[in-house]
């Protein structure tokens, strides 16, 4: 089962300094952190923040691309966690057919945002992850969880990149 979730900000990891982008589900109450590089996270935020660059960026040209071959994005699915890695599915369809490419799910994201998409993850993602990937052996998995689903507008704020 597919749960939607809504991208709630993205913040950066006080332990290590990398970006997490945090999904947070739209009907209840929980939350996927991913750990995302800094240009991944570069374009997410640009369109988060609906900054305009003077020529495209990979996701614009994506975008355009996809227009330009009239396809649509139908939704981005987070879809697998193997090894500490998440793995995401970008749905397209054209001309009567739909077929999934595997993505980064950095990358279908920041597309996702482009296209105006949904987003989910499936369930067993969210009951597999663990909090733990880049975090300090000081604080636990349930401790980050915690936090992290206990963010508000103001702490998100403050964390910006």
């Amino acid at each position: 089962m597919e749960v939607e979730m809504k991208i709630r900000g993205l913040m950066m990891d006080p332990v290590t300094n990398m970006p997490i982008v945090i999904l947070k589900d739209v009907n209840g109450s929980a939350v996927l952190p991913i750990w995302v590089g800094i240009y991944e996270a570069n374009a997410i935020a640009l369109e988060i923040e609906k900054v305009t660059t003077p020529r495209p960026m990979t996701h614009d040209l994506l975008k355009n691309l996809l227009l330009g071959l009239e396809a649509r994005v139908s939704k981005v699915v987070v879809n697998d966690l193997r090894d500490d890695t998440f793995y995401a599915l970008i749905w397209l369809e054209a001309d009567g057919q739909t077929i999934s490419i595997d993505s980064r799910p950095s990358d279908a994201l920041a597309l996702a945002l482009r296209v105006d998409c949904p987003i989910f993850v499936e369930d067993e993602v969210l009951k597999n992850s663990k909090v733990t990937g880049a975090a300090s052996d000081k604080v636990t998995s349930e401790e980050l969880r915690k936090w992290l689903e206990n963010l508000n507008d103001e702490d998100i704020g403050r964390y910006k990149m």
